[in-house]
């Protein structure tokens, strides 16, 4: 996949999903898939016939950074997938390119005229437009979808619009995700996603309080926008070396601020069960499978020891 973050370096033309695409999940996946119609195309070629004929537009998903929202406010928008796990998923459903247009005052002050004229036309040379029923842009985010359909047939461009989707009476959304990971609620959040919620980090040094009690951990380092769920301990599949591996071995994850040692810094612990060797540096994609229980202070040590025994076989019973 190509991934351009100037204007200067995309490939063209092009057939565009548009959107912020923040989780990429089952809604957003309803966005992307009409680009892909032109690749079916392109493959049912031969070859004489595909070195004769002119360029094919690139599947090509469209977003912003940082998010608009961030730039008008000043203030960092955690994010569901930061760049490198939205890299990984786009990849994975067969986006061939992906422009990260730099969201500043300059794009921020096209009308939806312009946006279209300047951006979508003269620098990405779109064919194909596929977009959300809920999609804004332009300056103020004047332009609707609507907008954006009748200024592309214009220009002959066809544009998609994908209805908003419902998943057990509830709108498939970024915020309804958040929602349900804030409240513990994993399994809503892994079918709003599509597949489970996923922490992408680096192995770090720790205290390492854990080896001295029985349960050495792993202190994972996320992206500082990472959004993290309710603070907790859940039960989880744990990817050694990252998204792309295959292997998974089940663990035991808490998130908070440690009571019992009195801690003040939240980190995020990895108890990897049936497991030892050593993990420091490594990538470790940690899925959330179900939430157990919440954070709690414990008299002494020993309390805590036999609690995290006690959350190990709860955590190995769902993930048989």
């Amino acid at each position: 996949m190509w991934i351009a973050d100037s204007l200067a370096t995309i490939k063209t033309p092009t057939s565009v999903a548009l959107g912020n695409f923040d989780g990429i999940h089952r809604g957003h996946r309803q966005v992307i898939q009409p680009i892909f119609s032109e690749i079916l195309g392109r493959n049912s070629l031969d070859e004489a016939t595909m070195a004769a004929s002119t360029a094919q537009p690139l599947a090509t998903v469209v977003s912003f950074c940082p998010h608009p929202q961030e730039f008008f406010t000043g203030q960092r928008r955690l994010l569901l997938t930061p760049l490198a796990e939205k890299i990984h998923y786009l990849k994975a459903i067969g986006v061939e390119q992906f422009v990260l247009l730099p969201f500043d005052q300059y794009l921020a002050c096209l009308n939806p005229q312009e946006f279209v004229e300047k951006i979508l036309i003269q620098r990405l040379q779109v064919k194909q437009i596929s977009i959300g029923q809920d999609f804004r842009f332009g300056q103020k985010r004047a332009g609707t979808a609507a907008d954006l359909q009748a200024i592309a047939t214009q220009y002959h461009i066809p544009v998609t619009i994908a209805p908003l989707h419902t998943c057990e009476g509830e709108r498939i959304s970024s915020s309804a995700i958040r929602h349900n990971l804030e409240q513990g609620n994993v399994p809503q959040a892994n079918l709003l996603l599509g597949r489970p919620f996923t922490l992408l980090g680096q192995v770090v040094q720790g205290q390492q309080l854990g080896r001295t009690i029985g349960f050495p951990t792993a202190n994972l380092q996320v992206p500082e926008e990472k959004f993290l769920p309710r603070q907790g301990v859940y039960s989880v599949w744990v990817q050694v070396g990252g998204l792309e591996e295959d292997t998974r071995l089940p663990g035991v994850m808490n998130i908070g601020n440690r009571p019992t040692v009195n801690g003040i810094q939240q980190t995020i612990e990895v108890h990897l069960l049936d497991w030892s060797g050593d993990l420091y540096g490594q990538t470790l994609a940690v899925s959330l499978d179900s939430f157990l229980r919440s954070e709690q202070k414990f008299a002494s040590l020993d309390d805590l020891k036999a609690q995290i025994a006690q959350d190990s076989q709860v955590a190995r019973s769902r993930l048989r």
